[in-house]
């Protein structure tokens, strides 16, 4: 069954070009030219994989995301102008899960959301227990075949992007993981990611632990070099 992928864009040319792009190679696209008009139709129908643009009418990019996250955790991929470096930032600290900056290669954004689709269907895997998708690190538990985690039993709810940047730190702890290798964790090797994409989730992550544990510190930062899951 085909990939259901919603564009929201206030810029017409820009829809209508990769919607042609995208029903080429196999999606289902549906696309909406303001928030408003996005939030209805997503919320009644809810795509595999939302595209929004940050600045729209009516509702920008980031209420939109931030109505949505309170139902959904869908993979949410944001537009950005070249100077908005601070929406960025925010919009992955709220829920998003890449960004693309404009102009950008439609094969770029078609990679992405490839890689976002493969890595969310970790959520449909087999509920059957398999001990080698387990990892128990002290308080810390990932379950990858339901991709649960929890920390001193308390659930916290990730998305797979954050699931797979955890995992990758706790499988060898003590070991530092440079960006190059989360990237490659979290998003595979062929979908290239800045560095500030993986701080920021970085910083997402640590506060979805804080949240449940205010003394939570396992993700160490060794500045200039990476990250590590404390030993």
């Amino acid at each position: 069954m085909a990939h259901t992928v919603a564009l929201v864009d206030d810029d017409r040319n820009i829809l209508a070009s990769v919607s042609i792009a995208l029903e080429a190679e196999g999606f289902d696209v549906r696309t909406y030219t303001d928030g408003a008009e996005a939030l209805r139709g997503l919320s009644q129908r809810p795509p595999d994989l939302a595209v929004l643009d940050i600045k729209m009418p009516r509702m920008d990019g980031m209420e939109l995301l931030q109505r949505l996250r309170q139902t959904t955790q869908m993979p949410v991929i944001f537009l950005t102008s070249k100077d908005d470096e601070l929406d960025e930032l925010m919009g992955l600290r709220m829920g998003a899960d890449d960004y693309i900056k404009k102009p950008f290669s439609q094969r770029l954004l078609i990679e992405r959301i490839r890689a976002l689709l493969r890595r969310e269907a970790l959520r449909g895997e087999s509920p059957e227990a398999d001990p080698g998708q387990i990892v128990t690190r002290g308080p810390l538990l990932l379950d990858g075949a339901r991709h649960a985690c929890s920390w001193k039993g308390q659930p916290i709810d990730l998305t797979v992007t954050e699931f797979l940047l955890v995992r990758a730190l706790a499988q060898r702890p003590g070991h530092v993981k440079n960006r190059d290798q989360l990237m490659d964790a979290a998003y595979g090797e062929h979908v290239y990611v800045d560095d500030r994409t993986i701080d920021s989730h970085i910083k997402r992550l640590r506060k979805k632990f804080k949240a449940v544990d205010p003394d939570f510190s396992q993700i160490e930062t060794l500045y200039g070099v990476g990250y590590r899951y404390k030993e």
